[in-house]
């Protein structure tokens, strides 16, 4: 029954989620977190801090994590936490897939459309506001950042953006300097 319900919550976040896994995020913290209580706020935050980290698109981390830790808290053996994984993962993802491969019937049909091109401008302020709302939920009074993270949040932002150091090295340099002040 889990499982079906893992993977119906997810391909529901995957099949109603415009602008990649940042924007995926607030969906996910209200399903797992909220409606179904499946982890709480603070391992939210911390899988969403791992999915970063890792190699590969946030929202499939997030859902990778999730999938294995909800079993896993319940007392799972290891190869259904693996499942539950495969099934979070694969939930989030087909959605995507069967519309882009819709979409590209439609654009090649449509693609001269000065209404469809009218809708596909109107989504890009929806992304961005859906973006934001994922920043937002992750600033709770648990994990509100205190004066070394905003200190290390500005510093790297000017190094990637003012002298375009390279992003793995930023993370690292980060980390390091993240152990150090705390």
């Amino acid at each position: 029954m889990i499982f079906a319900e893992l993977f119906l919550t997810f391909f529901v976040i995957g099949l109603f989620t415009i602008g990649g896994g940042y924007a995926m995020l607030s969906l996910i913290q209200t399903q797992v977190v909220t409606v179904h209580g499946w982890i709480d706020e603070n391992t939210f935050t911390d899988i969403v801090a791992i999915s970063q980290m890792t190699p590969g698109p946030i929202g499939i981390n997030s859902a990778t994590y999730i999938g294995y830790t909800v079993l896993a808290d319940s007392g799972a053996p290891h190869i259904l936490c693996i499942l539950a994984s495969f099934t979070t993962s694969l939930a989030v993802v087909l959605p995507s897939f069967l519309i882009v491969l819709a979409m590209c019937k439609v654009y090649y049909k449509f693609s001269d459309n000065s209404v469809f091109e009218g809708v596909m401008a109107g989504l890009k302020p929806a992304v961005v506001g859906l973006i934001g709302a994922s920043a937002l939920l992750l600033v709770t009074p648990e994990n509100f950042p205190d004066w070394k993270s905003w200190v290390l949040f500005s510093a790297a932002f000017l190094v990637s953006w003012i002298w375009k150091v390279n992003p793995i090295l930023t993370i690292i340099a980060g980390g390091i300097i993240g152990f150090i002040l705390y």
